[in-house]
């Protein structure tokens, strides 16, 4: 257990470089024991799901090894194709292994995944998508038993939602797989492209991810040694120019691509920031005197991404006027408004809706993160409100933001993450 400590009302001015992508990073790592070879990453952001992601191939007989951004995975020595419920239950990502499993080991035994508590979010897509490709999946006491009696072959998926995590277990199967795959109606955000990218250095032969239809064409992996850098993180650009916006101020990002985060630029445009963004970097420029921007609707990349909603919402809680929030993705997305309105948020939420009334000044409080991106939205507001605010922290926030108290501090922020070493 952790707590975030922050006095709030400093500007917030400086360069900070953004990590690696975790949404980008965990599948990759998945990726890495489809073929018995040495995998070399780079840019790997120093997080809590990274290194559950760590246990687990090392519980799966990989040999993995990390100095600072740099991890090295030989996968030659991969033993199992099991992985216990006390290493599931840490991240949701984790089922990410299934279709890679199938691939290398022709079956798998796997817990049901934990991670954030958002509302239902089903793997049945995960499991369609390789029941398509000739898994025979037995759902029992919470467990995941699979295999492959007939091998992988490929066949035409057809998502009814572009699932990201479905779109990728399924990429991750088929490249193993005899013949060809279609996966219609794919997930296209970055991470996806990401991941082809990866993929094809492994020796698979993957094209159109960034698009509705990806096609993969299985055959054998034998690459060797494989070499990656990661791509940066496009929420926590997100988190780092939502922050400055509410607080005010000057800061620059570096090592991002501006086009990955758009959607998010655009509102923090229409609230009043001004932002210079060019190949490689972001400047954004805030008064802190925001007004309210166009309703943020969220949905499947290119929308407005939901891990960035929270965010956003924070950033408005003392705009002029009123901001409309829709997410259309995860159904109990909005729990962190209730520990917002400790600090003094106006928020009405209606199932889907919230409905943020810009108020006068927030007040520090003590407040509790429910959630990843809620917990980040917790800190934006408390570097924007007036006194001290404690955020209590169970780890959701360290899952996804590396070293984020020193960044914040380095951007001119008053803010401490202490360990009370309890449960």
């Amino acid at each position: 257990m952790s707590v975030w400590h922050i006095a709030g009302g400093r500007r917030l001015s400086g360069s900070v470089r953004v990590q690696g992508a975790k949404n980008a990073v965990l599948p990759i790592m998945a990726a890495s024991v489809l073929a018995p070879c040495l995998t070399e990453l780079t840019n790997v952001p120093e997080l809590r799901d990274v290194d559950a992601t760590i246990r687990i191939l090392r519980g799966l007989g990989c040999a993995v090894e990390r100095q600072g951004g740099a991890v090295s995975i030989d996968s030659r020595p991969l033993a199992r194709a099991e992985i216990p419920h006390s290493l599931m239950r840490e991240l949701r990502s984790s089922v990410i292994f299934l279709g890679a499993l199938l691939g290398r080991c022709s079956g798998a035994r796997l817990s049901m995944p934990g991670g954030c508590e958002l509302g239902p979010r089903p793997i049945d897509l995960h499991l369609m998508s390789l029941r398509a490709l000739g898994a025979e999946i037995d759902e029992r006491a919470g467990e995941l038993v699979c295999s492959v009696p007939q091998g992988l072959r490929g066949a035409a998926i057809a998502l009814p939602l572009p699932s990201v995590g479905a779109t990728e277990n399924a990429m991750l199967a088929a490249c193993l797989a005899r013949g060809e795959t279609v996966i219609m109606n794919a997930a296209r955000e970055p991470e996806i492209a990401e991941l082809q990218n990866f993929l094809n250095k492994l020796g698979a032969d993957v094209s159109g991810a960034g698009t509705p239809t990806v096609t993969i064409r299985g055959r054998p992996l034998d690459p060797g040694r494989v070499e990656h850098r990661i791509m940066p993180d496009r929420i926590v650009s997100s988190t780092y120019l939502a922050a400055c916006a509410a607080a005010g101020g000057d800061i620059e990002l570096t090592g991002v691509n501006p086009t990955h985060f758009s959607t998010v630029l655009r509102s923090l445009s229409e609230c009043g920031c001004d932002i210079m963004a060019d190949g490689g970097g972001v400047r954004l420029v805030s008064s802190g005197n925001l007004r309210a921007p166009m309703p943020v609707i969220t949905g499947p990349y290119p929308a407005f991404p939901t891990d960035a909603q929270p965010l956003m919402l924070s950033a408005c809680l003392r705009a002029r006027g009123t901001s409309v929030f829709v997410e259309n993705v995860f159904q109990n997305r909005f729990r962190f408004t209730e520990e917002l309105a400790r600090l003094g948020a106006r928020i009405h939420t209606e199932g889907r809706v919230a409905v943020v009334t810009g108020v006068e000044a927030l007040h520090g409080a003590p407040a509790v993160a429910t959630d990843l991106r809620g917990g980040a939205a917790l800190i934006i507001a408390a570097l924007s409100a007036e006194g001290e605010t404690d955020i209590l922290d169970s780890g959701h926030i360290e899952r996804g933001y590396e070293r984020f108290d020193a960044n914040l501090r380095a951007l001119g922020a008053d803010i401490t993450l202490i360990d009370t070493k309890g449960p």
